[in-house]
Formats: structure tokens, sequence, C-alpha cells
């Protein structure tokens, strides 16, 4: 995970319960935590199944490339790997880089200590960015959106878990700002609840988790193309194609696989 934030924000270490404090987010904090780490049930996925299934629905369903942003020890590309996903691994803690080189070995697999806000990747182009619990604690979240999109290919897609943790005194991202900061981005997005799945979280949660996954615009003479041909069709077409050029914003259940 990168030090930029917990993995699952809602475990934090409590003092009061009242104003529970975020654990440290430099880089020493992240090093000692990569030792234990997959001890808890949403950070080493100890239920695979569960997760696979969920994994399955929101990466794209052929094999390509997939960056894994704040991966961690690198669970979540593992269960990329498996499905035949070529995955590239970013943290900046290099004791999680090292436990996902382990945990990955001998699969289609690269880690690399890099920024999980402005990646090392060069001009590398990747069909899926994967990134859990990162985005809210960003100073620029705008900014890493628009970057992370850059490294996508046309027709890419961003695949971001994020919440808003905690009653009291909640923190995180909503799903309907985090919605209004990728639209201008999108050709279409779907979010899907993970609140109600205590099998994901290894507990019954009361709080706000999702996943928004965002499908970018293909390239421009593909839709260029798409758009003459259904305006031939009627204007009553054009609002149901989501492969025109207007934004679709589709809030629906997890039957979208797309």
């Amino acid at each position: 995970m990168s030090p930029e934030a917990p993995a699952d924000p809602s475990r934090r270490p409590v003092t009061d319960p009242l104003n529970p404090p975020l654990p440290t987010a430099d880089a020493a904090y992240w090093e000692v935590a990569a030792a234990s780490f997959d001890e808890e049930p949403d950070h080493g996925l100890r239920d695979p199944a569960v997760r696979a299934a969920r994994l399955r629905s929101w990466l794209p369903s052929a094999p390509g490339a997939v960056l894994d942003l704040g991966c961690g020890t690198g669970s979540l590309s593992l269960l990329a790997a498996e499905q035949g996903h070529r995955v590239t691994g970013i943290d900046r803690s290099a004791r999680m880089i090292e436990r996902a080189r382990t945990k990955l070995a001998g699969r289609d697999a690269a880690f690399l200590v890099g920024d999980a806000a402005e990646p090392p990747v060069g001009e590398r182009r990747f069909d899926a960015v994967l990134v859990r619990h990162v985005l809210w604690a960003l100073p620029d979240p705008a900014a890493a959106l628009r970057h992370w999109a850059g490294l996508l290919t046309p027709g890419g897609r961003l695949v971001l878990v994020e919440g808003r943790w905690g009653e009291a005194d909640p923190i995180g991202l909503p799903a309907d700002e985090l919605a209004a900061l990728v639209e201008p981005l999108a050709a279409r997005t779907r979010v899907e609840s993970l609140a109600h799945d205590p099998a994901l979280w290894g507990k019954e949660v009361a709080d706000e988790r999702y996943v928004l996954i965002a499908d970018l615009p293909r390239r421009h003479t593909e839709v260029v193309d798409v758009h003459g041909a259904v305006r031939r069709g009627g204007e009553d077409a054009v609002a149901h194609d989501p492969s025109g050029p207007g934004r679709a914003v589709v809030l629906d259940g997890p039957g979208w696989t797309g």
C-alpha cells in the first residue's frame, strides 16, 4: 500500500474511539507495517475466492496490462495475474514491494518502488489502472486522476476502490464526489457499493465503501464513426449508445461487467 493512506482507513490505531487518529503516513510506518500487513482480512485477502469474483467483473475481460498503484504486498496484483493480466505494481515502501515480488514470483508481474500519484512507468500505457484506498488521501485527487487517465490506452479503465470511513468523525472520499472528479475524463462510469458484503472486510460495516469503474473514451476516429452511424439512426439512438461522444454515468448494481 502506498504510504499516502492505510489500506483500510477504518482499521486505524484507536486511543479515543470518538476521535481515532490516522497512522503516520511516512515511509517508516509502512516499512514496519509490511511484516504484518496481510494479517487483516481485507489486506491479505484471506478469502481470495470472494475478491477474485469481484475483481473479475471490474477489470477488462480480455487479458491486458494492469497498473496496480499503492499495491502494498501485491494481494490485488496476485488476483489480477491469476486472471491472466500482466501486472505492474507501484508502492513507496520497499518492504511492501519486496513482499509483493515474493508473492508473485514466477508470474507475469513487475514491482517498482515509487509514488502512486506519479508512477515511474515512463511511456508505458495500460489497459486498466487499479487503485485501492489511495486517492482519498492524496493532496490533489483531480490531478492524480488526470495523470492516471493519461497512462491508459484509449478505451482503458480506471478501477477505484474508495470509501468514507467512520461514523462519528468520517474520513475519505464519498462516491458522489469521486464521480464528479472522474466525469470529465470518462465515457461512462459505474459505482458499486461494497459495504453490504462483510466477507470483503472481515466484519460488518456501516460506513460507505464502494468501487468506481470508469471507462475512458476510445480513439477519436472511432467515436466519429460511431457518431455518424448513430445520427443516421435517429436522435433517440444517440441517447442510448454508450460508445457515442456523450458521457453516460450509470449508477447500477453488480450485473454490469463490461
